[in-house]
């Protein structure tokens, strides 16, 4: 691989690390994981502060961004940027059903089980020491805010500052509170799509009876059903997808020979929305990142059951799910039906270890500040302000203004005003 380019203003440099699988046996199993250093061209000669980005999920790597613009533009002026492959995803030893195929379902579990928050954190501390940085600064969006957190539990000396976007979590709630929670979201957000556009509802309603009587494909050849059709729900919470959602629909069926059935088009763009088949850690670890001593024993759906609306039947109102998962999923989608024994020994599993200290996070002296969503579909604003209220040295910027993508939306302005409040912070009298 290249260790270097130029594209613009900005230089790129390559990172591979070889770290311990599990930190408690650093002699044991070594992964790669990667890591992309960006740097103002004009400014590598300088002794600039390092900021490490952790990327939302979890189970997707960092972007592969231009500098030129959004938050990174921002964060260039003042930071040396390390955009950090998460265990797991990128080039950073890939989680997928290639590489667990060699695997029994007890080996899968066992090696899955290091891919959390606090191992991703422990390989940034690693990271940061092979690289000389005495302290840096880091940006979490969504997912990357519950690493910030276990950051801040495990290694706070090594902060200078933290900003976080859209992903304050709970933590000390159940995965039953947290899907509670979501469910109500999730339905304000159906709400407020079929207002918009009240001839929706009719479009969902006939493609959802189509999938009920037909074997419909996707092109990979997997069935496609009403569950997963319900899934693309996902995009309610992200600002400016309800028009493209509602364009899909009514472009969804064609008529042949006088017939109407589902796009091959329509169908393309429905596998292309299920993430978890080419990042499935987006799938086996998600309800996992809420636990800590207990088992998720897949909450999602349990709580679903109190939502009865969201199981469809012919004639019934149709209702779009969220960012939840399913069992159902490892039983329907192509690449997690290998996975599926996995997935379902690591939903039973109780002894998950604490990914937070409560006591250690309500003694922080790091300034941390956050742009907390106050519509976010997929983090709770009241869990958030729970949070933050036994934190010191935090700050929320609450806002309607954006969805939970706010970043990729307006990131340049997002993260200089959580620079600009971080600064405030850090005149704090100590």
């Amino acid at each position: 691989m290249q260790t270097s380019f130029i594209d613009g203003t900005t230089l790129y440099r390559q990172h591979n690390f070889q770290l311990p699988l599990n930190y408690e046996d650093q002699q044991g199993q070594h992964i790669q994981v990667f890591a992309r250093e960006l740097v103002s061209l004009s400014k590598d000669n300088q002794d600039l502060p390092w900021l490490v980005y952790f990327q939302g999920g979890p189970g997707f790597p960092s972007p592969r961004a231009s500098g030129e613009s959004g938050w990174l533009k921002r964060a260039l002026q003042d930071y040396r940027v390390l955009l950090l492959d998460q265990r797991g995803t990128g080039h950073s030893t890939p989680v997928n059903q290639e590489s667990l195929a060699h695997l029994s379902c007890e080996q899968q579990v066992q090696y899955l089980t290091n891919f959390r928050a606090d191992n991703i954190v422990r390989d940034a501390e690693a990271i940061r020491e092979k690289l000389g940085v005495n302290q840096w600064a880091t940006l979490g969006q969504s997912f990357g805010g519950f690493c910030t957190l276990s950051y801040l539990s495990l290694f706070p000396q090594s902060l200078l500052r933290c900003y976080v976007t859209g992903g304050i979590p709970s933590i000390s709630r159940h995965a039953d509170d947290v899907y509670q929670a979501t469910y109500k979201r999730v339905t304000d957000k159906n709400n407020a799509f079929f207002a918009q556009f009240p001839e929706a509802q009719v479009m969902c309603r006939e493609i959802a009876d189509y999938l009920l009587i037909n074997d419909v494909r996707l092109p990979n050849g997997q069935q496609f059903t009403v569950e997963q059709f319900q899934l693309i729900g996902i995009n309610l919470g992200r600002g400016g997808a309800n028009m493209p959602l509602y364009f899909t629909l009514e472009s969804a069926f064609i008529d042949v020979d006088g017939e109407r059935q589902l796009s091959y088009s329509f169908l393309n763009q429905m596998q292309q929305e299920q993430g978890y088949l080419t990042n499935p850690i987006y799938a086996i670890l998600h309800e996992s990142i809420y636990c800590q001593g207990f088992a998720s024993n897949w909450s999602a759906h349990r709580v679903r059951q109190q939502y009865p609306q969201y199981n469809y039947q012919t004639g019934s109102e149709f209702w779009f799910t969220g960012e939840m998962v399913y069992p159902w999923m490892f039983e329907q989608l192509a690449t997690l039906k290998p996975l599926r024994e996995a997935a379902n020994l690591l939903a039973e599993k109780q002894d998950w270890c604490d990914v937070y200290d409560a006591n250690v996070l309500s003694q922080n002296t790091v300034p941390v500040a956050c742009a907390a969503y106050a519509d976010d579909m997929y983090v709770e604003l009241d869990y958030t302000r729970e949070t933050l209220s036994n934190i010191p040295m935090t700050k929320a910027w609450i806002t309607n203004e954006y969805e939970h993508n706010g970043i990729g939306v307006d990131g340049e302005r997002i993260l200089d005003r959580l620079i600009t409040m971080a600064n405030a912070l850090d005149n704090l009298p100590k």
